[in-house]
């Protein structure tokens, strides 16, 4: 695998990325990843973001991940969300445009509040073509956007910050394709379980990309 470090603009801000690519000739297929709560330790580094994209990568998927406005060596300050999606959708559009990526096989995956984030996202923008969530902090409706997009809802059975209640009440609303998974034993932040989530989450992406 190859790990590539660079940035991308998003508007007049510069954002910090990581760039996961496996050893295959490409176009590849392509994953955003968005991470948890800035405010709460979120970044590129997080124990399940970087499982994911290591996961995406041995499943021939070039996995982007990187860091919100404020985060890191990402310029900015906090966006209350809405400037989190901004960063997504130039994740999006960066990540389709380089020449190891086929642009018609984009994905975009969240956990925790990058989850929320990548619902509120996933559903409006074209070259999103599946959507992954971990463990999402609930968003406020039922996003009718994302009914033609194929979906995938994870969360643990053990998760005190989500109640996995909260997730399946909310994601049995949605509409078209989708997967909801809970996984048992499984709490908010994964430890120990990584490496199963992540390849849950590649498999995913590896059907539908």
């Amino acid at each position: 695998m190859k790990l590539i470090k660079t940035v991308f603009p998003c508007g007049g801000l510069s954002l910090e990325a990581c760039l996961e690519l496996p050893e295959v000739p490409g176009p590849l297929p392509g994953v955003v990843i968005c991470h948890p709560h800035p405010l709460y330790g979120g970044n590129l580094d997080n124990n399940v973001v970087t499982a994911v994209s290591s996961a995406l990568a041995s499943a021939g998927i070039a996995g982007l991940r990187f860091n919100f406005r404020g985060v890191g060596r990402s310029q900015g300050s906090y966006g209350q969300g809405n400037g989190e999606m901004e960063d997504a959708r130039a994740a999006l559009k960066f990540l389709s445009g380089r020449e190891e990526t086929d642009p018609a096989r984009i994905g975009l995956m969240g956990y925790s509040f990058g989850g929320m984030v990548a619902l509120g996202v996933g559903g409006t923008e074209d070259l999103v073509k599946a959507l992954a969530a971990v463990s999402p902090v609930v968003p406020p409706g039922p996003y009718k956007e994302l009914s033609a997009r194929p979906k995938y809802i994870i969360c643990g059975e053990a998760d005190s910050i989500i109640p996995a209640r909260e997730i399946l009440s909310w994601s049995g609303e949605l509409e078209g394709p989708k997967k909801i998974e809970v996984i048992p034993g499984a709490d908010h932040f994964w430890w120990g379980r990584e490496d199963d989530l992540a390849n849950r989450v590649a498999g995913f992406f590896k059907q539908y990309l």
